[in-house]
């Protein structure tokens, strides 16, 4: 079958042409952001896995494509999606395609406001490492399965289990009907909380086997459920933590008597970890099995990523975006770092006017005097959006409120200004470059022999 997927560039849509693509079918894609820096990391990333990129003008489109898949940030205005209606072709957006294809197997979602990538990346992870061949489509690149395909973001197994991400952000949640369910925790994001709260209550519903939930998280106790399989740090649970040992870059925990090395930082991720353990424990498997394989995942691209740790000088990569992750983020690295430049970019306009508010909280409550917030301008990708907000709005109450802040409109300027500080933390979401902003400040930090 040939497919052509239009946005083919973002984290989503690139998992499924891939996985497609592995699995014999013809295809194509473009995307907006190839068009506009045909140097791209993932545009050498999909054309190595024999998937043919072509510019975002519709030339493309016509009566050999047997499906074409729409990104979600494409819209209908667009000239690809004009001219595949004009031509009667069989359109899908991505998360509808996810969930026929979610159909065709035993599917285990993953679904929560924070920690989605990680908990199905490190699920579809652990059970490739117990030999079980699963299938996996995610959103995030879990540095494991980098080496296999490139990518990251899917796998292709011999199984007939998928994982995939169940996101509630385009409201398609409710029409997945997976075996399995991983609820991981419930706060604003892309909805209201009552809205996301009676989407994850309709896929509860629709899931055939155990919902997995985290017993902890006030939010979701109002979801009504059959028999759910609990996990948990703090509330009694049959999946509850214990003997808790939180490092700076790594935990240590016991749970029914077996004690888990996870390799990766932080509270939240101790969570997800459960949630995986959970799942796993359920379906069979051994807690010593898991135990023995949860050291080897060593996490997905931008979700804490360390680029420089010298002791002295320390860089990371984060994919925090929403209020609840960003909180994650900074306790995590405040709990060993006293002294650190935040440099966050908003993702999307929309979001920035849903999230103003918990942004502000958040960062006021968790920056302390000796921290320091540069705000990059909000991201924009192109097409038809209301810009009514900046980050120079988020900026004048932060300082208002007394918070070490500003905005900076050209990313240059941060080079400029590295031996002003000893720990950098670049997060943000959707924009490649914002990784590339990271990597480039460690590089810097080393060259100038500032480490």
């Amino acid at each position: 079958m040939k497919i052509f997927f239009s946005g083919i560039g973002g984290s989503g849509v690139s998992a499924l042409a891939g996985f497609m693509a592995e699995r014999g079918h013809e295809v194509w894609g473009s995307d907006r952001a190839f068009d506009n820096d045909p140097y791209h990391p993932v545009l050498r990333l999909l054309k190595n896995k024999n998937i043919r990129i072509v510019p975002q003008d519709g030339r493309a489109i016509d009566k050999s494509c047997d499906l074409l898949v729409f990104s979600t940030a494409v819209e209908e205005t667009n000239i690809e999606y004009k001219k595949a209606w004009d031509l009667n072709l069989k359109i899908k957006t991505r998360p509808q395609f996810l969930i026929d294809l979610s159909g065709e197997f035993r599917t285990f979602a993953v679904a929560g406001t924070s920690g989605k990538s990680t908990t199905s990346g490190m699920l579809a992870f652990l059970m490739d490492s117990l030999g079980m061949s699963p299938n996996f489509i995610g959103g995030g690149r879990v540095k494991g399965f980098k080496e296999r395909n490139g990518l990251g973001n899917y796998l292709s197994g011999k199984n007939e289990i998928l994982i995939i991400e169940a996101c509630e952000s385009d409201g398609m949640i409710v029409n997945y009907r997976p075996e399995g369910l991983i609820i991981l925790n419930l706060q604003l994001d892309h909805h209201p909380v009552d809205v996301t709260r009676g989407m994850f209550q309709k896929i509860a519903d629709n899931t055939s086997g155990k919902v997995i939930i985290n017993g902890d998280d006030r939010n979701l106790r109002g979801l009504r459920l059959k028999d759910p399989v609990i996990f948990s740090i703090e509330e009694f649970s049959p999946y509850r933590a214990e003997d808790v040992k939180l490092h700076p870059l790594n935990t240590e925990f016991v749970l029914k008597g077996v004690r888990f090395k996870l390799s990766i930082p932080g509270i939240h991720n101790l969570y997800n970890a459960l949630a995986a353990i959970a799942l796993l424990s359920e379906l069979g498997i051994s807690m010593k099995d898991i135990s023995q394989v949860l050291p080897d995942f060593n996490g997905i691209e931008r979700r804490f990523d360390i680029l420089l740790n010298t002791g002295k000088k320390l860089v990371i990569d984060d994919y925090a975006h929403n209020p609840h992750k960003i909180e994650s983020l900074i306790r995590t690295v405040k709990a060993f770092r006293s002294s650190v430049c935040f440099i966050f970019q908003p993702h999307g306009f929309g979001p920035t006017r849903l999230m103003k508010d918990g942004y502000i909280k958040v960062f006021y409550e968790n920056l302390s005097q000796k921290d320091h917030l540069i705000l990059l301008p909000i991201f924009y990708s192109g097409g038809t959006v209301q810009r009514d907000i900046s980050s120079h709005d988020l900026a004048e109450e932060l300082m208002a409120r007394g918070r070490s802040v500003e905005v900076i409109e050209n990313k240059e300027e941060i080079m400029n200004r590295l031996d002003n500080w000893d720990t950098f933390v670049v997060f943000g979401a959707r924009d490649e470059g914002l990784s590339e902003l990271a990597r480039r400040i460690a590089d810097e930090l080393k060259a100038q022999g500032l480490v």
